[in-house]
């Protein structure tokens, strides 16, 4: 069972309903289904910031999905006016769930909101705007779409991204206008960018399955980093008899 971390967006659905929903892409549950995970759907609730194990202890992982920009407060920065529309209740809830998974050593895989996710709890910190940093846009070329907007990553020998991938560069689609600045106690940059070195995959070395990557693998057809977190989810399932 793979909890799978979603927001809470303004939406229009059916006949004429318009308002906040939970939402999520199709393209996280079907690549989660074909790994052979079963999804479950957790959006932000405050009683999780508090009791984190009330997901955990029926979950054998937790993939920390894509979506909005993560408030500059949880990384102690003031905020920047390229800021995006940010969920507060969203940042600590899934803070507290990724913090308390680490602890317990369930494996989780962060997807771009969900990497700088493990980056900022483990201590780090984020650019805010990648294009003022960087001088170039080329992280989000094109808003709302994946097309157009992939770019070359350099793995690093011996990572579980390169064990996982099975080569030393790929190209992956990314859409984010953040970025990591400091990295996190004990976080491993073992991906970045080909174009201009920004990390682009993370690793807790110390856990048995912490991986991120900035890029998008649900989109992908080999879904690599899904692939992985799925089969440390099932190795780790048998030593949770206790549900």
């Amino acid at each position: 069972m793979i909890a799978v971390t979603i927001g809470v967006e303004q939406a229009q659905w059916g006949a004429g309903w318009d308002g906040h929903a939970a939402i999520l892409p199709m393209d996280y549950v079907r690549s989660v289904r074909a790994a052979g995970g079963l999804p479950v759907l957790v959006p932000p609730d405050e009683a999780l910031q508090r009791h984190p194990d009330e997901i955990l202890d029926i979950a054998d992982g937790v993939l920390f999905a894509g979506g909005a920009d993560i408030h500059p407060d949880a990384y102690g920065h003031v905020p920047s006016t390229h800021l995006e529309p940010v969920d507060p209740v969203r940042d600590r809830v899934e803070l507290a769930v990724m913090r308390r998974a680490l602890e317990r050593d369930i494996p989780i895989l962060g997807i771009c909101r969900g990497f700088q996710l493990l980056n900022i709890a483990s201590g780090g910190t984020l650019h805010q705007h990648l294009p003022d940093t960087l001088g170039h846009d080329h992280h989000r070329r094109r808003v709302g779409t994946f097309a157009g907007n992939h770019h070359p990553v350099t793995i690093a020998s011996g990572s579980r991204i390169a064990v996982m991938e099975g080569a030393s560069t790929i190209e992956r689609a990314s859409h984010h206008h953040q970025g990591v600045d400091t990295v996190g106690t004990g976080v491993q940059v073992t991906g970045r960018c080909t174009l201009d070195d920004l990390p682009e995959a993370i690793e807790l070395t110390d856990r048995s399955f912490a991986v991120a990557v900035q890029w998008h693998p649900e989109v992908e057809a080999e879904c690599t980093p899904i692939r992985g977190l799925v089969t440390a989810a099932r190795e780790r399932a048998p030593r949770a008899g206790a549900r």
